[in-house]
């Protein structure tokens, strides 16, 4: 029996290597998400890096996820994927970056502590360049807002409503930005 959507809450992780080009693009749309939009009670914005198991206590409790990443495919650089429940597990195995190893024991560690989300998506872009560089590409720099627009537009299609910050409120949250974009973010 799941939860009544009110009592729900949603998991909203970004995931990479801030040190590997676009690999970092999954913190860094988090980090948009943070200084754009309102975040409800019941929804967690995690930066979660590349620490893989060590993520375990983030989705206690969590109902539903959104796991925010770099996915390779054939599609070209700054494509947009999306996959859910069944398909996440074999993608993060074989399609995520240089960090797919902790995610994919991150998964099977939920599932095997009975701690699996009722609901898992992975969305992210299509990487251009996984080399060592705080920088990420032009081509997912353009993309990130878009990415981000994705990731509200799945918090909505699980109940939660993520609103714009004015603003006011964006300026006080990020500044001028400058600190973030030194780190790559």
């Amino acid at each position: 029996m799941s939860a009544p959507i009110e009592a729900r809450s949603l998991l909203i992780l970004g995931l990479g290597n801030v040190l590997c080009g676009d690999d970092g693009l999954g913190v860094a749309a988090v980090e948009l998400l943070r200084r754009q939009y309102r975040v409800p009670e019941r929804v967690r914005v995690v930066d979660g890096g590349t620490l893989g198991l060590a993520l375990l206590s983030q989705f206690a409790p969590t109902d539903d996820a959104i796991l925010v990443d770099a996915v390779q495919t054939d599609d070209p650089p700054g494509s947009l994927v999306r996959l859910e429940g069944d398909e996440v597990g074999p993608a993060v195995r074989s399609r995520l970056s240089c960090h797919q190893v902790g995610v994919a024991d991150l998964l099977e560690a939920l599932r095997w502590l009975g701690s699996y989300p009722r609901r898992v998506i992975l969305v992210g872009l299509v990487p251009e360049t996984l080399e060592v560089r705080v920088a990420r590409s032009a081509t997912i720099e353009q993309r990130l807002p878009r990415l981000v627009e994705r990731i509200v537009n799945e918090a909505h299609q699980f109940g939660f409503e993520l609103l714009p910050k004015t603003d006011d409120e964006t300026a006080v949250f990020g500044g001028s930005g400058a600190a973030g974009r030194a780190l790559g973010l």
